[in-house]
Order: C-alpha cells, then sequence, then structure tokens
C-alpha cells in the first residue's frame, strides 16, 4: 500500500513539475531578444462571455525566431478577489526580456504600456471586486448588462492618450519606474497563469497568421472572447497594426565607417552606458612596468564604474520623486532630456579617459632611438 502512494506520489510529483515547466516556457519568462518588439495593435475588445470572467490583454510573445501575437481574451478569474498583472517587455542587460503577468489582490506593476480597456499603465479601470463579486467598468469594458448585471459608469481622466510602445526602458520604451507600492505586490502571494492562458498562448504560437513577419503588425485575430477560441464568432481582428521593428540589414552594417562603429550608442540613463572599452596595456619586457600598466587600467575601470553606480542612483532618485502619473508627462519629458545629456557626457568621459591612459602608456615602451656615437665609442 504503502508502495502504491509512494508511486502515485512520485507521479503526481512529476505532472506538477512539466506544468511548472510548460507555464514558464509559454509566456518567454526569461527570454532574452535584442529585436525591440513590435508596437501595439488597434483592436475592438470582445464582449464579455459571463459573470466572473476578467480582461487578460493581448501582447507581443516570443517563438523560435519571431514575435508573435497572443491575443487578448476573456479568462475566469482564479478565485474571487483576484486581478491579473499584464506581462511585459522591459529593457535590461542590453536586451528585451520578457516579466510574465501573474494573479494576485492587486495589480502590480506591469511596465507602464498602456494596453487600453482598463489597463492604461498603471493598476486597473475596468472592474473591481466587492463582496465576492465582480463588477464591470462599462466605460472600458464591454459587457452585456443582460448577462452582467454587476456594473457602473467610471471615466478616468488622462487616458485618452494614445501610446502603442510595447515595452518598458530602452530607446524608445516607456519610461516608468514601479513605484514602492508596486513592487510591494510584486513580493505578494499570487498565481501564475492559469491552465486556459497557457493552452491559449500555445494555439497563438503555433499559428503562423499570428507571427509578426506574416502579419506586419496587424494580427487576423487579435482578441477572442475566450481562452483559444480563435476560430468562433467572438474572435476580433485588428483594426490598425503596429510598427514592426527589425535587425539592421547585413549590408548597411558593413558600409559603417570605421568612426561610425566606434561611436557610442545614444543612451538616456547610466545604467545603459557601455563601459569604455578597454585600451589593451603595452607589454614592455619589464615586469615592473607591465604590472604598474595593468593596475592603471584596473583603477580607471573602477573608477568609472563607480561613477556610472552614482549617476544612475542619482537618475533613480530623480524618477521616484516624479509622481507616475500620466498629467507628469510634461514634467518627465524635460527629466528625461536632462539625463540623457548627463549621460551622453559621462560616456564621453570615459572614452577619453580610455584613451588618455592609451597615449600615456604607449610612447613609454617603445624602442628608444640610438643616440649617435662619439669618436671611438660605438653607439648606444
Amino acid at each position: 500500500m504503502r508502495f502504491i502512494l509512494s508511486i502515485r506520489s512520485l507521479l503526481f510529483a512529476l505532472v506538477l513539475l512539466a506544468i511548472s515547466a510548460a507555464s514558464s516556457a509559454q509566456v518567454g519568462f526569461g527570454v532574452s531578444i535584442r529585436i525591440a518588439p513590435p508596437e501595439l495593435p488597434v483592436y475592438d475588445q470582445p464582449i464579455c462571455p459571463e459573470d466572473g470572467y476578467l480582461w487578460t490583454p493581448g501582447y507581443w510573445s516570443y517563438g523560435d525566431d519571431d514575435y508573435f501575437w497572443v491575443p487578448g481574451t476573456w479568462v475566469m478569474a482564479p478565485e474571487p478577489g483576484y486581478l491579473w498583472t499584464p506581462g511585459y517587455w522591459g529593457w535590461g542587460d542590453n536586451a528585451y526580456l520578457f516579466h510574465e503577468g501573474y494573479w494576485g489582490t492587486e495589480v502590480g506593476f506591469y511596465g507602464g504600456i498602456s494596453y487600453g480597456f482598463g489597463y492604461f499603465g498603471n493598476g486597473y479601470d475596468g472592474g473591481r471586486w466587492d463582496n465576492g463579486h465582480f463588477f464591470y467598468n462599462q466605460s472600458y469594458s464591454h459587457v452585456n448588462v443582460s448577462i452582467n448585471r454587476n456594473v457602473y459608469n467610471t471615466r478616468i481622466e488622462n487616458t485618452t492618450v494614445v501610446n502603442r510602445v510595447s515595452f518598458n526602458g530602452g530607446t524608445g520604451g516607456v519610461n516608468v519606474r514601479a513605484t514602492a507600492q508596486q513592487e510591494a505586490f510584486a513580493n505578494e502571494k499570487h498565481m501564475a497563469p492559469v491552465a486556459a492562458q497557457t493552452e491559449h498562448v500555445q494555439a497563438a504560437r503555433a499559428n503562423p497568421e499570428l507571427r509578426a513577419s506574416a502579419n506586419h503588425g496587424k494580427p487576423p485575430i487579435a482578441a477572442t472572447s475566450k481562452p483559444g477560441a480563435f476560430k468562433e464568432s467572438g474572435a476580433v481582428a485588428a483594426k490598425e497594426g503596429g510598427a514592426v521593428h527589425t535587425a539592421p540589414a547585413a549590408a548597411e552594417n558593413n558600409s559603417r565607417s570605421a568612426a561610425d562603429t566606434n561611436r557610442p550608442s545614444a543612451v538616456v540613463h547610466a545604467k545603459d552606458i557601455q563601459p569604455a572599452e578597454r585600451a589593451a596595456a603595452p607589454s614592455t619586457g619589464n615586469p615592473k612596468t607591465d604590472k604598474k600598466y595593468q593596475q592603471q587600467q584596473d583603477k580607471l575601470q573602477a573608477q568609472q564604474a563607480k561613477e556610472r553606480q552614482t549617476l544612475q542612483t542619482k537618475q533613480e532618485q530623480d524618477h521616484q520623486r516624479l509622481p507616475q502619473k500620466p498629467a507628469n508627462e510634461a514634467k518627465q519629458q524635460p527629466l528625461e532630456q536632462k539625463h540623457q545629456q548627463q549621460t551622453e557626457q559621462l560616456a564621453q568621459k570615459h572614452t577619453q579617459q580610455q584613451q588618455q591612459l592609451q597615449q600615456r602608456q604607449q610612447p613609454t615602451h617603445q624602442t628608444a632611438a640610438p643616440k649617435p656615437a662619439e669618436k671611438g665609442k660605438p653607439a648606444v
């Protein structure tokens, strides 16, 4: 009997492990991509099928070698009181990384991305829970009042600005940071996407029409009434596509001059600065001199890393002092321009320091010219 129970326990653990692995793989968690995801397409929201279903916005995921669109869909909440925090792409470590969405009692940080239908970059305005029942805000949720009787109407100010950027940070991304409260939400109890969401993503990945290279940013299935219902009447196509980003052509890369190749890329924040290329310490054949040159290189590298960290901390503090509200976009733009100027100046300074150090070290190891010979003596 104990032997049978042990086998059952082992099989159950293996099933849970497989489900967990599939859940992580299906949303692209941990995937890092060099090309930015396409812009968000424009589409209508299908009608909510039943009470207790919550809207989960569509987004671009990544397959083997291409982005593909995961249609927005209505999903039954795993438990009363739970809300959906959408996943989002963010720039970090010189690549675009996907942060997986989750269910929780509060809506956390989702990159400041304006997915629409109540997800305008901060929180969720499409509905709310009240005594175990979900009430739909008809201003942003498409519901049939004969089916969904728990409704209300509340318009939120400053949600009319059209912003279809689908990623946070980097060049052209949304420049919004998580608040302390949102970071706290991420550390609270939450659930991974439910099985219906996992299957929905897998179906989208297997559909060649949803690949960005095929639909050019305008997916033929932009949203569905229920997960995986791609061919049912509730499925809607995108009304307007978004720009698809591509890698620079090889011919263009080959035609760039050496000066262009060595010129640092435009950066906005200190965390985006690429460390200045380290000059190769010359070898003089004298161990003491070579060691001295190496120590000079190490000292400069450490000094520059400290300066980048100091500027990064200062810029992050500037963001924290700036309220994260759409009404403050007029204040945020000048701040970003100031940060870009600071960052570019520091990057230029570090490049010049490396060049100057290389110039100081280089002449000292060159072979000295022979002194003219004196009468009766050989040249030295």
